[in-house]
């Protein structure tokens, strides 16, 4: 009798002493996350709304990649646990003096910064693989029409690396590795924290189709589901997603709300396994932390994307709980990287003392200063003249002055009869100093992707295919049009009202009606030949030639003409309402 109360004697002192085992402390982890740099090493002149000293919304002047150097060393400074990451697309779509050298100074930009790991994004393959490739491993090699190491003779690649989850190659191989595992903290307080990148699915159809054929995007959701548990197994207490793909919301950039949240990223997250904890976003351009226990209290991950340009920085802090290896606890800030005012074309755009002002990094500074002095040459050569701007917006129709002034260009430049120019690949408006000059570097800004335009001929039906394209094809539909530009002397009408596949209902060429049955010489860029912007009908047409690089043919154009006018819409009739909000 008297063992057995000696053995629950101590079994109840056994349990007293657990009791009095003071618990781990949580291990916080620092991570400080940007996405769609678009390789911004000057100020991008633009602002980020926000609430001012009197409640009222201001615009605050953000962005330039020497601001950004500053901001992300004093947001980690004192922290030993802090990993700096992005979602995508930190080039391609690129200034002109990030650009023009293959956006060369932006990687090593990000390299002072202190990147360390990148997850692929659309603009990634831009210029294909081989030269993505180039732009990790460094060196000279030329894979595109521009020369690479132009200004400082070698070029030593990025010092982060890039992930591709979703990207595999012909061998079955990813391109880069899917993961990371990065380890923080001391002795029994040490975390591991995993990351997974990859880029959305879509991507064949926003690059040239051609430049990855070799590679095969696969789905989303399941890459990432496939690799938790895998993480997981090799120790991580936390998994931290970088994909490129986003939503948009209705609130400012650093409401936790979710309110009005949409986009093609949402039934990406509705699949997620539940063991997600962060998931850095991008490629819409909008800013937004979401905590998604507000969508989905099953899956609590945080949301967070940083806007654009090195505008915003999200810093993110994780307690992880080393004994259980969980995430007791998730935040996140959006910080705007307030840099420099401007003048815009509303005026002034001050700085704003209620948010903090970042300096420029001195390293950073003089990298951009060496580049952008290296451009200026090429960039201000006067190529022509514009009696005035040329925009981007689009009437209700789809049109646009600056679209409909490309197809044209485009038309002289190859001889053809019809031209149709993408409305996604216009990247600038084209605004003409007071005296009417344009510059080289205002051409290169509309586009700077360097397509080649090519002549394919194509069908009266054919062409019809290609236009009804624009409402059902892909993520193209009714809601979310992808209206093609056209060149002068072809018009057409649609009706929205109408079933898939009808929804053309005119289409003519200097006056007259289309023939289904004649073959028509059309030029667009190589990008949308190979099916672009989901414009697969392309394919079907038959190759006629053309080899003339886009903003040579822009330039081209102007130098042919004294002075040119905008163009008159009207060459694409809208005849329905769309009742649809």
């Amino acid at each position: 009798m008297r063992k057995a109360v000696s053995v629950t004697l101590l079994f109840a002192l056994s349990g007293c002493a657990t009791l009095r085992t003071p618990a781990a402390t949580p291990v916080e982890v620092q991570i400080l996350a940007i996405n769609d740099f678009h390789g911004a090493l000057e100020p991008p002149r633009a602002s980020v709304p926000a609430p001012g000293a009197d409640g009222a919304t201001v615009q605050v002047p953000a962005g330039g990649a020497a601001h950004l150097a500053t901001a992300v060393a004093q947001l980690r400074k004192g922290n030993a646990n802090s990993i700096t990451v992005a979602a995508g697309d930190l080039t391609g779509g690129s200034p002109f003096a990030s650009s023009q050298f293959l956006d060369e100074p932006a990687v090593m930009a990000l390299n002072m910064i202190g990147l360390e790991l990148n997850a692929v994004g659309n603009h990634e393959f831009d210029r294909g693989p081989e030269e993505l490739l180039r732009l990790q491993n460094g060196g000279c090699e030329k894979h595109t029409v521009r020369t690479p190491c132009r200004v400082d003779g070698a070029f030593p690649g990025a010092r982060f690396r890039y992930l591709a989850a979703n990207v595999r190659t012909a061998t079955g191989e990813t391109l880069f590795p899917a993961t990371a595992l990065r380890t923080f903290g001391k002795g029994p307080n040490t975390v591991r924290v995993g990351f997974i990148g990859l880029t959305l699915k879509e991507t064949p159809t926003l690059v040239v189709p051609s430049a990855v054929a070799s590679l095969r995007f696969e789905d989303e959701a399941e890459t990432i589901n496939a690799l938790v548990p895998k993480l997981r197994a090799e120790g991580a207490a936390a998994v931290v997603v970088l994909l490129h793909q986003g939503v948009t919301t209705k609130v400012g950039y650093n409401d936790k709300s979710c309110g009005g949240v949409s986009g093609d990223l949402l039934p990406i997250l509705a699949k997620l396994d539940p063991g997600v904890d962060v998931v850095v976003s991008g490629h819409t351009h909008a800013a937004y932390v979401c905590d998604h226990a507000q969508i989905d209290p099953n899956r609590p991950f945080l949301l967070t994307s940083a806007g654009r340009n090195g505008m915003l920085v999200s810093d993110i802090t994780l307690a992880i709980d080393p004994a259980g290896r969980r995430v007791v606890s998730r935040r996140a800030d959006n910080i705007i990287v307030q840099g420099e005012g401007y003048t815009g074309p509303g005026g002034p755009v001050p700085l704003h003392p209620e948010y903090r002002q970042f300096a420029r990094d001195p390293q950073v500074s003089s990298l951009v200063t060496r580049y952008v002095g290296a451009a200026e040459p090429i960039a201000q050569r006067v190529v022509g003249r514009l009696s005035a701007p040329a925009l981007r917006e689009r009437n209700a129709s789809g049109e646009s002055t600056l679209g409909s002034l490309v197809a044209d260009a485009q038309l002289r430049a190859t001889g053809a009869e019809i031209a149709f120019m993408n409305s996604g690949g216009l990247r600038a408006d084209l605004t003409p100093s007071a005296d009417g000059t344009l510059t080289y570097g205002q051409l290169y800004a509309v586009q700077p992707f360097g397509n080649v335009l090519q002549v394919k001929g194509l069908t009266g039906a054919q062409l019809r295919s290609v236009l009804e394209q624009q409402f059902a094809s892909g993520s193209n539909s009714v809601e979310r049009p992808n209206m093609l530009q056209v060149s002068r002397g072809f018009a057409y009408s649609y009706d929205l009202r109408r079933p898939v596949g009808q929804r053309i209902v005119a289409m003519s060429l200097n006056g007259a009606p289309i023939d289904d049955a004649r073959v028509y010489r059309v030029a667009v860029s190589n990008f949308l030949a190979a099916g672009g912007d989901n414009f697969t009908a392309f394919k079907s047409g038959t190759d006629l030639g053309g080899n003339i690089e886009d903003v040579d043919a822009f330039e081209a154009y102007f130098a042919g003409n004294a002075t040119i006018s905008p163009p008159a819409t009207g060459r694409v009739n809208r005849i329905d309402v769309l009742l649809a909000p």
